[in-house]
């Protein structure tokens, strides 16, 4: 079965790796791209070989699911328009900007017969994949604690604009980390503290940040979301997670794609180092598809984005009282 697919707004950073997935495989007719931009919609429909399509109901009638590359506070309008036509979604993150925005989004996704699904794509890198193995094998004992960072670079363009990203780095790189440990554990974030400030760049919205959170089952998990990587760093991002448990930790590095598992200290302690290069954009576009075609939920669905909002609105009202925060679900 074919897919026909199209890219509804083209304005993230990652329309072209989207883009150039949909239009290398032969499971998917690549329908077209529509953007409230035309010259930047144009240009990105060239680049891939797909038409532009200047009216979006008409792109919508055309296809069986879209990719909604929108600015963060746009994303709920292109749900609800595609939802309405009876199209299948894969957003990408965060899912919303506001914990109500995220809440509709996922009552809509309930309340009809739309496979919803959103950019996470930590999940998919086989580091990750092993350690989720090796927690549920109990190789590492009980969690202890969860530290991670996503220090990326500062994308520029609407990303510092407030009212279009809803934020800065807790926005942008939050949700990615908070994600992974929710998949990896299956408990999800009930406290939040965050500091935060704007140190790195001359811009409206923070571009530093660090958050201490408390998972359901009391585990405590630090993250550094800044946008603060050095343009010399050896791998293009950064992204990682290490648990500790009581008999051993597992780490997970998703852009240096390793995994490094050390057992407990004595005669049969070890360390397992693999490298693994996975595509996870691939992976992305390769699960949503098959579930579009197999009428099955993508491997992140509305309530899991919804999770990662309702984070970064803690963590934002912690920065703004000092004090630690409820999230709210």
């Amino acid at each position: 079965m074919t897919v026909s697919v199209g890219v509804l707004s083209s304005a993230h950073v990652h329309t072209d790796a989207y883009a150039g997935q949909l239009a290398a495989r032969e499971d998917v007719e690549f329908v077209g791209v529509v953007d409230e931009d035309p010259e930047r919609g144009r240009e990105t429909a060239q680049r891939h070989g797909t038409e532009y399509v200047e009216d979006v109901e008409a792109l919508l009638r055309r296809i069986d699911a879209g990719v909604v590359c929108s600015p963060n506070v746009d994303h709920r309008e292109w749900i609800d328009r595609a939802a309405a036509a009876n199209v299948d979604v894969l957003c990408e993150k965060p899912l919303a900007t506001t914990v109500e925005n995220a809440r509709a989004i996922v009552d809509r996704w309930r309340a009809s017969d739309v496979r919803i699904g959103v950019a996470m794509p930590l999940r998919f890198c086989e580091p990750a994949r092993r350690a989720k193995e090796t927690l549920e094998a109990g190789g590492i004992g009980t969690i202890r604690s969860i530290s991670g960072t996503n220090r990326g670079r500062m994308p520029g363009g609407w990303f510092v604009d407030p009212y279009l990203s809803g934020g800065g780095a807790v926005m942008d790189h939050t949700v990615h980390v908070v994600d992974l440990v929710a998949h990896l554990t299956g408990q999800h974030v009930v406290e939040v503290y965050a500091e935060i400030d704007t140190r790195f760049h001359d811009i409206p919205v923070e571009d530093a940040n660090v958050l201490s959170m408390e998972l359901s089952d009391g585990t405590v998990f630090l993250l550094d979301g800044s946008w603060s990587k050095p343009d010399a760093w050896h791998t293009w991002g950064d992204a990682t997670v290490e648990l500790t448990g009581s008999d051993g930790t597992v780490a997970v590095d998703y852009t240096d794609q390793s995994i490094v598992h050390t057992s407990a200290s004595g005669p049969d302690a070890g360390v397992n180092r693999v490298f693994h290069g996975t595509n996870t954009t691939e992976a992305l576009i390769d699960d949503f598809v098959g579930a579009v075609r197999d009428n099955r939920d993508p491997m992140t669905t509305p309530d899991e984005g919804f999770e990662a909002v309702a984070v970064v609105e803690a963590a934002y009202e912690s920065a703004e009282t000092g004090k630690p925060v409820r999230v709210d679900r």
